[in-house]
């Protein structure tokens, strides 16, 4: 008899010819995440378990396989030898205090000599035998007791599934470069394309002395939280500040937001290319704020000439955005008062539907080439 922790995977048994690409980068990434930690990773047929560890680092362990993309449930559990006599003389054992309860038998091993159906109902009657005060609920029990017959001789029996992250493994879906400012909405636009099996980078923009070293402090919080998911992160950090500027000092005051945003664009895209990630990621939700409507966000489009925009907050309530946010850790960073550039020289009544053409206008009015370059020299670079 051993205690383990039975890890389940999900979406990633649609995977067909490729399923072993996906189950290997799962695996890989596990093995990151336990790394440190006094445990041993088994594979037992499509299924995975956690063994020799010290019970009081259960949680820690569980705790960090929940934030790993692609496992869909978890268990702590008892594994026994596929026998009769020891898969009963465990399960007779155990103590329900009260309520009712339902014994689900999965025998995955045909050699078993007693059927699923059968064999619930025997260990069910060992359960009643033992706690008197209970009573079987097939339908809707308090307490499930899953008793999971292996091909390997060995059995898990459980009675908790908690729920992990889902979505697929970090690695096997491209890569994107994340807008990350320090609101609400962008750390969970990270999350969510991570949890579609992206491996994510992020880019901020900070107007230093406009801004202060704690807004950016903020942003390195929020990069360690979404790292928990995504594991390594690397974060660019680049100084907005002579570009906002410039824009204030020359252009039309209505447009400060749409070129801003298009400068940020034409960065994005630069530095993406230069570290071959192939996809731009924002937290734009559309219509909640001037920059966010259909007609701006064609126009800060509008620059970036080969990689895809991913916008996955686009048709999101605030408040779905901000559950996530708290579900995830990163609410309370987020709200923290610290501005960001982007509230920086705000305008007063800032264009909702720009026009590409009077957007080109306004840009003509600057040295769009030389200030990107200058952004880009003093570019930081932080490894979370």
């Amino acid at each position: 008899m051993q205690r383990v922790i039975i890890i389940r995977y999900g979406e990633i048994f649609l995977k067909g010819k490729n399923f072993s690409f996906f189950e290997n980068k799962l695996i890989d990434n596990i093995m990151s995440v336990l790394d440190g930690m006094e445990c041993n990773f088994n594979r037992l047929n499509k299924r995975f378990f956690i063994s020799d560890y010290e019970e009081r680092n259960e949680k820690k362990i569980i705790a960090a396989l929940k934030c790993v993309f692609g496992i869909h449930s978890i268990s702590p559990a008892i594994m026994v030898e596929s026998t009769e006599e020891s898969i009963n003389s465990y399960v007779s054992g155990l103590k329900i205090k009260s309520g009712s309860f339902r014994v689900s038998v999965n025998r995955a091993d045909k050699r078993f000599p007693i059927t699923s159906m059968e064999y619930g109902a025997k260990l069910g009657g060992l359960i009643l035998k033992n706690n008197p005060g209970i009573r079987v609920d097939l339908h809707n029990p308090d307490i499930e007791v899953c008793v999971d017959i292996r091909e390997n001789n060995s059995t898990f029996v459980y009675h908790e599934v908690i729920k992990a992250s889902g979505g697929m493994p970090v690695g096997t879906s491209g890569s994107g470069l994340l807008l990350l400012s320090g609101g609400i909405d962008s750390p969970v636009a990270g999350y969510m394309m991570a949890r579609r099996g992206m491996p994510i980078a992020a880019l901020h923009f900070h107007s230093y002395p406009y801004t202060s070293e704690d807004a950016k402090n903020k942003v390195i919080d929020l990069a360690k939280i979404i790292s928990k998911y995504t594991g390594h992160f690397r974060l660019y950090v680049c100084s907005f500040t002579e570009i906002q500027e410039s824009i204030h000092k020359h252009c039309n005051s209505e447009f400060m937001i749409t070129i801003m945003r298009r400068i940020m664009y034409r960065i994005a895209e630069r530095i993406a290319k230069d570290n071959h990630i192939g996809a731009i990621i924002t937290g734009e939700n559309l219509g909640q704020v001037a920059s966010q409507t259909v007609e701006s966000m064609t126009c800060t489009n509008d620059v970036v000439d080969d990689l895809p925009i991913f916008r996955p907050l686009i048709a999101f309530d605030k408040e779905d955005i901000t559950k996530i946010a708290m579900d995830i850790g990163s609410y309370e960073t987020s709200i923290l008062p610290y501005e960001d550039c982007c509230t920086v020289f705000l305008p007063k009544h800032p264009v909702i539907k720009p026009k590409i053409e009077k957007c080109v206008k306004e840009e003509s009015k600057l040295d769009i080439g030389g200030l990107i370059t200058s952004a880009m020299q003093n570019l930081e670079i932080i490894d979370i």
